[in-house]
């Protein structure tokens, strides 16, 4: 499994706007072998928001990414953006019960 963190910079004015399309998304998203998607708002940067998400694997988040459905909810939030967005792809290395992978 791997783990994705996306952090986006909202416009100000826009970021009502993104919290709905998250929500219209996240379903769609849910069905790409993607077992978790939450979004998340920096308390002392509201306009900085984070999507980190769950996948079976690289290749399950590859072809969510090559996807109609992608195309469209990045072409939406994209329009939303106040600055470039980064994109990690992450595993496990030290899991809760403090097992190393």
């Amino acid at each position: 499994m791997i783990k994705r963190i996306v952090k986006l910079h909202i416009k100000p004015e826009e970021q009502e706007t993104f919290k709905d399309l998250f929500l219209k998304s996240k379903s769609i998203i849910l069905t790409f072998d993607c077992y978790h998607v939450e979004c998340l708002q920096a308390i002392d940067e509201p306009s900085t928001f984070f999507t980190y998400s769950h996948w079976k694997s690289v290749e399950a988040l590859n072809t969510y990414r090559h996807s109609d459905e992608f195309d469209n909810i990045w072409k939406n939030t994209k329009a939303l953006f106040g600055d470039r967005a980064k994109a990690w792809s992450t595993q496990e290395v030290v899991s809760l019960d403090n097992s190393v992978k």
